[in-house]
């Protein structure tokens, strides 16, 4: 059976920034971590070893997979800072055109600093993130 790699754990997260080794990805890592913590209200929790994530929900695919996962988060991965923001396409497009630099995988957004974007529409895709999950999946 599947195991799920990326779960929650009780790693600090404040230690976890702390071992960020560029500087400058350490001090967005904290700009980062007040922001999410501010827009969604929630602690911020380790995910795996790397991941800080916000909130979580429990997912049940129609193929009998499940788990949980955190609603919104990010890591300061050493090429690029990893944004984890889902919600309908069209919307997201829409505001990642006004986010500033950035790149996008399929369900990732990845900055190179905070600097590079627009916080105001950061924020947005985050609250939009939260309440677009916990429509889709509640509790």
């Amino acid at each position: 059976m599947y195991e799920l790699k990326t779960k929650e754990t009780n790693n600090s997260v404040i230690e976890f920034i702390e071992s960020v080794d560029n500087p400058k990805k350490r001090e967005d890592a904290y700009k980062l971590l007040d922001i999410f913590t501010e827009t969604t209200g929630f602690k911020a929790k380790m995910w795996g070893p790397s991941i800080i994530g916000f909130g979580s929900y429990h997912y049940k695919y129609d193929s009998g997979h499940e788990g949980d996962a955190a609603l919104v988060g990010y890591s300061p991965r050493k090429a690029k800072i990893s944004l984890y923001l889902m919600m309908d396409e069209q919307r997201r497009e829409e505001l990642l055109n006004q986010l500033g630099k950035h790149t996008v995988g399929k369900a990732c957004v990845y900055i190179n600093k905070v600097a590079d974007i627009d916080v105001e529409i950061l924020k947005t895709l985050i609250s939009e993130t939260v309440a677009y999950t916990q429509n889709k999946y509640p509790e």
